[in-house]
């Protein structure tokens, strides 16, 4: 009868057993976050000190393929590198990559060039012509005050032809307005001696280019006997926005885009970007909305931020986040990490001390940059404690709960 009294230390024992192996599955799991960091809640750079924790898409050989990335510090000798490089490719900004040739590109620091070169206007189908026949005021249907020039000219057909008296029909297009006076002279002699004429285009229809985008007045303009460069095609059109791309406005012609860096002529008197525009020319000046910088991790304010003119640097973008948080951050672990014509590129920043802000101010972001700052070992440790503690506390209730129904047993 004394059997079960002397069986219940043992019992009681055994009960107890499953919480002490569950707390020491806690510390388990503890030191497991610890060590391997997989169980730590939230985006970390540890892993991330020499090369990149996973592949990104690189060039090589000509061809994209996955690989790792090895991490290039932010140092005084990178920026020089960078200084050296802009200064021989005529850029202040820092760029890298190659030409885009067809489609516009982040980088792109060659100009497109079309082999354009200035002619005189060429008449077309629509283009409105005045001939001028002096003492032969007959055959000249003179421009009264009830008649503009546009009505008493000659309008050139759609087969590119016109009717002039004694001149019969005349193809024209293709012609420059000397060569019309030459033809029409010519055809006229048999019947006017010693004739004397001369032909202005009074109204240019036949040849136009197109804006869009961040302009003004978007819309036709036609080319006339001024040349129409880009420039002068953007002020017709009442100038660019303020949410416009000044370095990137896309020309397209005969099925092929190129990229135009209006900024690169404003500002650093690149003339190679005033390209001469051809009938048919699509302007498209895009706007800035993509000329974004992310600025993660552990800062103030995290979030994307548009870029003024492609002019934001590594301070700038940390400066407009609210800089680095002072309580979870790493600030010896900043990231800039970069993916542009097909290649990625990663960089760090070790900005424990103030002065190593002077290199975050010397390294130009560019579009589309993602800048990244590593949370504190700390902090890692405190979200870890955080997930456990309750799960700790919920264990150490349960072992303390006396049952009644099984005689005040745990």
């Amino acid at each position: 009868m004394n059997t079960p009294s002397t069986n219940l230390p043992a019992r009681r024992a055994t009960a107890a057993h499953p919480v002490g192996a569950l707390r020491g599955l806690v510390l388990v799991a503890a030191a497991t976050a610890l060590s391997g960091c997989t169980l730590i809640p939230g985006v970390s750079g540890s892993f991330m000190r020499d090369e990149s924790r996973v592949e990104l898409p690189v060039t090589q050989g000509g061809e994209q393929v996955p690989a790792t990335v090895s991490i290039t510090p932010i140092t005084a000798e990178l920026i020089i590198q960078h200084f050296k490089a802009s200064q021989a490719s005529g850029d202040s900004r820092f760029r890298t990559g190659n030409a885009g040739g067809q489609t516009a590109t982040r980088g792109d620091n060659t100009a497109p060039d079309p082999g354009l070169t200035h002619q005189d206007y060429r008449l077309g189908p629509g283009d409105i012509i005045n001939v001028i026949v002096w003492d032969h005021p007959e055959i000249t249907i003179p421009a009264g005050s009830y008649r503009s020039a546009e009505q008493s000219g000659t309008l050139v057909a759609d087969d590119g032809t016109i009717f002039f008296p004694y001149a019969g029909v005349v193809k024209v297009a293709g012609l420059t307005p000397r060569e019309v006076r030459e033809l029409l002279a010519k055809r006229l002699a048999k019947v006017i001696e010693n004739v004397q004429l001369d032909v202005r285009i009074v109204s240019f229809r036949s040849k136009r280019v197109y804006l869009v985008g961040e302009v003004a007045k978007p819309g036709l303009l036609a080319i006339d006997d001024i040349r129409m460069t880009l420039v002068e095609a953007v002020n017709r059109a009442g100038g660019i926005t303020e949410h416009a791309d000044h370095g990137n406005v896309l020309l397209t012609r005969n099925g092929e885009t190129y990229r135009v860096d209006l900024q690169a002529l404003y500002e650093e008197g690149d003339t190679s970007q005033n390209v001469l525009l051809q009938p048919g020319d699509i302007v498209n000046v895009l706007d800035r909305s993509r000329n974004k910088v992310f600025v993660l991790g552990e800062v103030q304010r995290p979030g994307s931020m548009v870029m003024n003119k492609r002019r934001t640097t590594l301070a700038e973008a940390l400066a407009d986040a609210g800089f680095v948080n002072q309580v979870t951050s790493d600030p010896a672990w900043v990231y800039v990490m970069r993916s542009d014509n097909g290649t990625s590129e990663l960089f760090h920043l070790n900005a424990r001390t103030p002065d190593a802000l002077l290199l975050a101010e010397s390294f130009p972001l560019l579009p589309r940059d993602v800048v990244y700052v590593d949370v504190a070992p700390v902090a890692r440790w405190n979200r870890v404690v955080s997930n456990i503690l309750p799960t700790s506390q919920m264990l150490n209730f349960t072992s303390d709960v006396r049952y009644p129904l099984f005689g005040g047993r745990q």
